[in-house]
């Protein structure tokens, strides 16, 4: 009886804190999608696509600082949450480490830029960027990522987001606010850093009351440094060697553009392994292998439940979407842009394959302690990825090599979920492969037919009327409330598990 009554507690808190990252990613969805368009519109395509460039570089270096320390500081401490000192003595040996390894990384990047010519041309945006990581040594997220204290991270993060949001209003208004828009961009992590080390106090100290392990910290560190390392390259590969190929820059933007909206649906899921990592963790290692399928079947489902819908509407009203962020609704070559629709359908896929993978490497293949299966898949992964965006961007999309990259991108994507699953089928295939997961699927697709037949017959209503803006906007929020209701709906009458258990819950209060 009372091991129900634990497993009934996790499972409430996990909920609870399911939803209040959910808040927490809506709220910063609408803040992003008040800022980049503002961006968009003032910076202009090839400021923004030299911005993106630079940001894309320092994003291997922020990786090198971290070597991997977040997940194996979140894995750490779990372990030792509940005792102070061993806590502090953990927090206080991954610091040093990564304070270390940011020196390091700063270091390397500056005799880079300084000694390649291309990369010197962009050296005060990379330089201002690079705050971020050398801000992020002090920001002790991960802590706060093992004690679960998922209300703490949403209230400081949209309010730091929600100033620096007021911010970019007042301060971007031309081209040459690159470097204010850099700035304020970075101050978010400085923000965030202060604000954590105030609140850590209240868990840990940061004097040294034992001797540190590195030693032990080594081997693991060394695998999950690398598929750090290997993510950040396969991430950025993409908007990198587009950066090569079109010196313009502009299809760089168009790319930024279109995965902009694919962006905020992956940013609701990987946001969601905050609250799952640890309690995956926890179960696996005191055998609860009940508890641990379940809470990947909860997972998954959630997962399938945000991203099939997303799919459907946005590959449907990708030309809305990517004309509301750019500020561009006729996409002619002039005002760049154009392939930015484009790119979003091509990507759309990826709200899933990435979403699935990273689901199994966090809260499977890391509490196993089996990540190396998905440095070998990221490591093939990034391989297919540079030849299938030189050969597609470069050689087949001659004139719109945004469209190749993201094509080569999305079918390397989809072989590494493939890979995944093979390695872990006995976890990760019944919670995705189940009837729950069919009725989803069934009813997202209902919605993309609706969406398709009805979204010209809503815009051309309100467009001479209203303009095309406004009847952009209308078009958007009319069909995502149309949708969401049919698909809630439907879902309720299938008895879908996570609408079922929201009302399992109502019954039993």
């Amino acid at each position: 009886m009372s091991i129900n009554i634990i497993i009934i507690a996790m499972e409430d808190r996990t909920r609870t804190n399911v939803i209040i990252n959910i808040a927490r990613t809506l709220v910063l969805t609408v803040l992003s999608f008040i800022t980049f368009p503002w961006v968009c519109r003032y910076l202009g395509s090839a400021a923004l696509g030299s911005y993106t460039w630079a940001n894309t570089f320092v994003a291997y270096f922020l990786v090198l600082a971290k070597i991997g320390i977040p997940n194996l500081a979140v894995r750490e401490c779990v372990k030792v949450k509940n005792d102070k000192e061993l806590l502090s003595n953990k927090v206080q040996t991954f610091f040093i480490i990564q304070l270390i390894t940011t020196v390091l990384s700063f270091g390397l990047m500056t005799s880079l830029v300084y000694s390649v010519p291309d990369i010197a041309s962009s050296k005060e945006i990379i330089f201002l960027l690079s705050i971020n990581f050398l801000s992020g040594a002090f920001s002790f997220e991960w802590l706060f990522i093992a004690l679960e204290k998922q209300f703490y991270m949403s209230v400081r993060t949209i309010v730091i987001l929600a100033l620096t949001t007021i911010l970019i209003v007042g301060f971007v208004t031309a081209p040459g606010d690159i470097y204010i828009y850099a700035l304020i961009t970075a101050s978010v992590t400085v923000l965030t850093s202060i604000a954590n080390i105030i609140y850590s106090r209240k868990f840990i100290s940061l004097k040294k009351t034992m001797p540190y392990s590195f030693k032990e910290l080594f081997k693991p560190l060394l695998v999950l440094f690398s598929i750090s390392l290997v993510i950040s390259f396969y991430n950025q590969t993409d908007t990198f060697i587009l950066g090569f190929i079109d010196k313009s820059k502009n299809e760089v933007a168009s790319y930024s553009v279109g995965i902009k909206g694919i962006d905020v649906i992956i940013g609701v899921i990987t946001a969601l392994s905050t609250v799952f990592i640890p309690r995956a963790a926890i179960c696996y290692a005191q055998e609860d292998k009940k508890y641990f399928n379940r809470l990947n079947k909860y997972s998954v489902n959630i997962c399938l439940f945000i991203v099939l819908p997303a799919i459907a509407t946005m590959i449907a009203l990708a030309k809305p979407i990517t004309g509301l962020i750019s500020g561009n609704t006729s996409f002619v070559e002039s005002l760049g842009y154009m392939n930015a629709p484009a790119v979003l359908m091509i990507l759309c896929s990826m709200m899933l394959t990435y979403s699935i993978s990273d689901i199994i490497y966090g809260q499977i293949l890391l509490p196993m302690k089996k990540e190396k299966y998905y440095l070998f898949a990221l490591l093939g992964g990034t391989l297919l990825n540079i030849a299938f965006s030189i050969v597609f961007g470069k050689y087949v999309f001659t004139s719109s090599p945004a469209i190749g990259v993201a094509i080569g991108t999305s079918v390397t994507d989809l072989l590494i979920l493939v890979f995944l699953l093979a390695v872990t089928w006995k976890w990760s295939g019944p919670a995705i492969f189940n009837i729950n997961s069919l009725k989803i699927f069934v009813i997202a697709s209902i919605i993309f037919v609706i969406t398709f037949f009805i979204k010209d017959p809503i815009y051309n209503l309100f467009e001479p009327k209203v303009g095309v803006i406004n009847s952009l906007i209308i078009e958007l929020v009319g069909i995502v409330l149309i949708d969401a209701i049919i698909y809630l709906v439907s879902l309720f009458f299938l008895r879908e598990e996570l609408i079922n258990s929201f009302r399992r819950k109502k019954k039993d209060a």
